[in-house]
């Protein structure tokens, strides 16, 4: 087991980095590059929440820097991608917009482009990158954000880098967050479970969990500033704390976070089924503040594609934690991910996944043609299910996934639930979106006041992908 001391960033090289920003900063002030003429930055995020995360590190360090953020590449002096690769279509659209910013440095070879995240990461395509796109500036993997001033630096004094990270954990560094009202809080990183198919240990490394009382301190800086909504997280949060030398388990984690004064909902994601102790189940149904929510990805009901998959469970395990969950939470909101297509899947096999959607009832499926990524073991196996048979089986899953979901939403109409106001529709400005307990989309009508409030809605109405409500005010005004 790798020692405390050594899982952890120095401080001296974050406040190296944090130097080198100011450094930046003060020079584009000396120049005049400050308040409306501060030259800016701009962010193209793929991939999931813990990507959204990083860039929120990225930007703040941008910020640090003296940039300010800019909607529109056009307008950025300084410009990252921060890519995924958890899918080939994910990196090949990735490397599309990479390739739509060359006409930008074409025009001012002043701008600084960047690449960094998931794809940033494999070997093959950071060649790439090196050899096909002379205008990156510089490449860098998932455990190297906390370096972006000195790789800025580096590209405007003229140098190229690609830096690899050495994986240890930084504390510490600015963060601009998205939304106040509703955050990501990362609690660990990578992961170590190795399914034949995924390519996330190999890019973000092995897991890596952050100190409770690190953990905790940010979370109450969150609640202070503001936070209504804290998400957890993490590869596989359930596995927090196994590679360390403290003695906190995620169960105890979510306990001490729920003790911080204030009034905000926990969330948490993603699990992994072997994981999925009696402890985290009993944090879901005891404590108040958590979310009645549970993302529980199967991937197949199939235990002969299970194995393949090397999931190291079996669907009577998968299912005997539902029950477990459905026992001490009975209106939990169950959600899931679903690969289609994996290799040699038979119909036999797909038909075992459908019924243990049919058993389960989820809430919400996340499903996936299986795409292969270079350097899995799943990329050799053999035989490839063809195209046009994990498109028809992809249509089949979809239509059940769909009526299972409105069959579930079905049972919130007549209830009023206590809702956080998110977001303004991006369709209907008079209309809000917000999430509730369970964890739904919920719309309903209001002003952009309310973002960031808890409202309690009466839900109206439901629909496979939504639930529609009204709040005692809209009903008073009719």
């Amino acid at each position: 087991m790798t020692s405390q001391t050594s899982r952890f960033r120095e401080r001296s090289e974050i406040e190296k980095q944090l130097g080198i920003a100011e450094e930046i900063a003060e020079d584009n002030r000396s120049r005049g590059l400050c308040g409306d003429c501060a030259p800016g930055y701009f962010i193209r995020t793929f991939g999931c929440q813990q990507n959204e995360a990083d860039s929120e590190l990225l930007a703040g360090l941008c910020e640090a820097m003296g940039y300010v953020p800019r909607s529109d590449p056009e307008e950025a002096k300084l410009i990252l991608v921060n890519t995924c690769a958890i899918r080939e279509h994910a990196e090949k659209k990735a490397l599309s917009v990479i390739g739509s910013f060359k006409h930008i440095k074409d025009r001012d070879p002043s701008v600084v482009i960047g690449v960094g995240g998931c794809m940033a990461s494999e070997d093959h395509r950071a060649q790439t990158l090196k050899m096909s796109y002379p205008y990156v500036d510089f490449v860098f993997d998932t455990g190297s954000a906390y370096a972006l001033p000195s790789l800025v630096r580096d590209a405007l004094g003229g140098s190229r880098r690609f830096m690899k990270s050495d994986g240890l954990i930084f504390e510490g560094l600015p963060t601009v967050r998205e939304k106040t009202h509703s955050v990501w809080l990362s609690v660990m990183y990578g992961c170590n479970n190795f399914c034949s198919y995924c390519i996330v240990p190999y890019v973000r490394g092995r897991e890596r969990s952050r100190r409770p009382e690190d953990v905790i301190e940010e979370a109450k800086r969150l609640v202070d500033g503001g936070a209504k909504s804290i998400t957890l997280l993490g590869q596989n949060v359930n596995s927090y704390g196994k590679d360390s030398d403290f003695d906190c388990d995620i169960a105890e984690l979510m306990h001490r976070i729920c003790a911080i004064d204030g009034d905000f909902d926990l969330r948490f994601m993603t699990s992994h089924p072997k994981d999925a102790s009696d402890e985290l189940i009993d944090v879901i149904a005891e404590e108040e503040k958590v979310v009645k929510h549970f993302h529980l990805p199967v991937q197949s009901g199939s235990d002969r594609i299970l194995e393949k998959m090397n999931r190291r469970y079996d669907r009577n395990r998968y299912l005997s934690v539902v029950d477990r969950l459905r026992k001490r939470v009975p209106d939990v909101t169950l959600t899931s991910d679903i690969i289609v297509g994996f290799p040699s899947e038979t119909e036999e096999d797909f038909l075992d996944t459908l019924d243990l959607m049919r058993r389960v009832r989820f809430d919400m499926i996340f499903s996936f043609i299986y795409s292969p990524r270079v350097g899995t073991p799943a990329a050799k196996m053999e035989p490839a299910v063809p195209r046009e048979v994990s498109a028809e089986r992809m249509e089949r899953l979809l239509a059940l996934g769909t009526a299972l979901s409105e069959e579930r939403n079905r049972r919130f109409v007549g209830r009023t639930m206590r809702v956080l106001a998110d977001e303004v529709s991006r369709t209907d400005p008079g209309m809000l979106t917000g999430r509730g307990s369970p964890a739904r989309p919920v719309h309903f009508a209001g002003g952009d006041d309310l973002i960031g409030k808890f409202i309690n809605v009466k839900i109206t109405d439901s629909g496979a992908f939504w639930i529609a409500g009204e709040t005692e005010e809209e009903k008073k005004a009719q």
